[in-house]
């Protein structure tokens, strides 16, 4: 089983090289590695040389800087690492982000999962953030003795989160690939369900993540939300039940009308057939009503 890792980066000269080298020393070591340099002013470009030059399993490939765009940047810098690979040589497809650092036994464990369980479409660990200053003699120590990293925690610990994409290469060709919009990592996995596949999330298995993800402004959340809930498909009534869900849990009313707002100015082409549309749909109410019953 081969992986081809895609890492988009941009500026991460502080984090790349821990990235790197935790990939130079994993246990499994049948994978290539495209670092995609988004027009990067800083020395990411020089760092990343340095590990080509090392090992001829990494690569560069660099671009002009993108336009910043929510969830479609870096889906499209990520295709662009992808076009430089042949697919027929890769059993895995994976995208990681360049301020990661994972364990040695990693890809290791993800290969296993996907050996074993032949319908693992999306398979990783879990994603922990640092509770203070980090140590960086401690950079490559995942026994964590001093209880330094915590669960990073935006999402359920069965989801596989967007800084850790692993890919069976099949599902993904099944799932025709990722969105270039905001939500793309949610609306992979709904594809991925909808054409049979399983995801997978080892609890025990973790990485670090050295930049954590969050939103700035609660305003901005709020309106991203929006965006989100359009550029899944979701209809009027979903996006407004789902809207008031999130609004009572941070109790906040203010919010519930940022995000409709939002999603009721949304207009662009969405980037879902409309087969895919009516799946997600249907899933979302099949959701809501399984979790009314368990109350």
């Amino acid at each position: 089983m081969k992986f081809l890792i895609i890492i988009p980066a941009h500026n991460e000269e502080q984090n790349i090289a821990f990235c790197l080298q935790s990939l130079l020393h994993q246990s499994f070591t049948d994978f290539s590695v495209v670092v995609v340099n988004d027009g990067s002013t800083d020395n990411t470009e020089k760092i990343v040389r340095d590990f080509v030059s090392r090992d001829s399993r990494f690569s560069l490939k660099n671009l002009d800087k993108s336009l910043h765009e929510p969830g479609a940047k870096v889906v499209r810098t990520f295709n662009q690492g992808l076009a430089t690979a042949d697919l027929d040589l890769f059993d895995v497809i994976c995208k990681f982000d360049a301020d990661i650092i994972f364990p040695a036994d990693y890809l290791q464990k993800v290969q296993q999962v996907f050996r074993d369980f032949p319908k693992a479409g999306m398979v990783s660990g879990l994603v922990r953030i640092k509770k203070s200053v980090f140590e960086k003699q401690l950079a490559y120590d995942f026994k964590d003795e001093k209880r330094q990293w915590i669960f990073e925690n935006l999402s359920s610990k069965n989801h596989v989160r967007g800084p850790i994409k692993a890919y069976r290469k099949q599902c993904f060709l099944d799932m025709s690939g990722l969105r270039p919009v905001l939500g793309w990592d949610n609306i992979d996995v709904m594809l991925a369900k909808k054409n049979g596949w399983e995801i997978h999330t080892v609890k025990a298995l973790w990485v670090k993540h050295l930049r954590p993800t969050a939103y700035k402004y609660k305003n901005q959340k709020a309106r991203k939300l929006g965006e989100y809930y359009y550029n899944i498909g979701l209809s009027l009534p979903l996006a407004a039940i789902s809207s008031a869900k999130s609004s009572l849990k941070n109790r906040s009313l203010s919010e519930f009308f940022i995000t409709m707002n939002s999603y009721i100015r949304q207009n662009s082409n969405r980037e879902l057939t409309e087969d895919e549309i009516m799946y997600i749909r249907n899933l979302r109410w099949k959701e809501m009503w399984q979790k009314s019953r368990l109350k």
